[in-house]
């Protein structure tokens, strides 16, 4: 049996109904609506266990200041914690409006019918998360297979066949773990011959161009994984706006990766090898090169007093 899904207006009971409230206007276009006073309980917008909605709208009109409260008050109900939320004021309140009241998009009453019902369907669209045999939406990123291109928020990003192929790959197993053993088999293949700081360079790149909307956390021994983007991450201004982000303790924690230890000559020389590149398989084939040379240095620098021998 197929969800019935709704958008949800709240704000002042006497107001709810009113001819040019958003709750009249989103109906005469055809959307299914449900109303909540400001005070009531949440739950009571859920008929049955079928029901699920689509967005909510918080009438704060000339009281921006009760918009906050509500939305918190609404998303202690489990089944509203992720549903997009927009605040409607009047014109004269717009400055009021707390870009930290945690709303994805805001509107201006009176209501433009077309507009209203364009930006419920465009929250929405940020919200929502799907997988199909062409396409996958993982928060702001989109993922068209058969086109063989990656947008966040709506902006093209480039990425090689081997990132685009790791982005793909990880998407598809959201919320899991992925050793790199694991990634190492999937996108380059059993007979490939490099290790696993392939991964871990090829994980910095994509954490580079896609920025926050690429939530992919790093667990130390056991591999990746990816979690739930946070609202409002990765909008139009896409991942390379992201490199600006603090790149501290803090800032590495925000990007899902762990702090980093001392660096040795090899690993930069590892990261040199395949940094610029843009040649996936010339890339490939230093990053193998690289974590050989690596080994081989290793072991040199565990045996002391190993002298050079020379023949004349």
């Amino acid at each position: 049996m197929a969800r019935r899904s709704f958008i949800a207006i709240v704000g002042h009971g006497p107001d709810l109904e009113r001819e040019e409230g958003a709750a009249s206007v989103l109906r005469s276009l055809g959307a299914d609506v449900r109303t909540l006073d400001l005070w009531d309980d949440p739950p009571r917008l859920f008929h049955d266990d079928e029901s699920k909605a689509r967005a909510i709208v918080v009438e704060a009109l000339d009281r921006p200041d009760l918009a906050a409260a509500a939305l918190r008050a609404l998303r202690r109900e489990p089944r509203l914690e992720e549903v997009g939320a927009l605040v409607a004021v009047s014109v004269a309140q717009i400055a009021r409006i707390e870009p930290s009241s945690g709303f994805d998009d805001f509107l201006l009453v009176p209501y433009v019918p077309a507009e209203l019902y364009a930006r419920v369907r465009l929250v929405e669209w940020r919200r929502s998360e799907f997988a199909t045999e062409e396409r996958v939406k993982v928060g702001a990123i989109v993922i068209d297979r058969a086109a063989h291109d990656v947008s966040v928020g709506g902006m093209h990003v480039p990425l090689t066949a081997k990132e685009f192929a790791l982005l793909s790959y990880v998407c598809e197993r959201r919320g899991k773990v992925v050793s790199r053993t694991e990634l190492l088999r999937r996108v380059w293949g059993s007979q490939y011959e490099g290790g696993a700081r392939t991964v871990d360079i090829h994980v910095r790149r994509l954490r580079a161009k896609l920025g926050a909307a690429l939530p992919l956390v790093t667990l130390r021994g056991a591999g990746y994984r990816l979690e739930s983007p946070l609202p409002g991450s990765g909008g139009p201004e896409g991942g390379d706006a992201a490199r600006t982000a603090p790149r501290g303790a803090a800032g590495a924690e925000a990007h899902g990766e762990e702090r980093e230890e001392p660096r040795d000559e090899d690993e930069d020389e590892d990261e040199d090898a395949v940094g610029d590149d843009e040649d996936e398989d010339e890339d490939d084939e230093e990053a193998a090169r690289a974590e050989r040379r690596s080994g081989s240095s290793a072991h040199d620098a565990a045996t002391p007093g190993r002298e050079r021998r020379i023949t004349r």
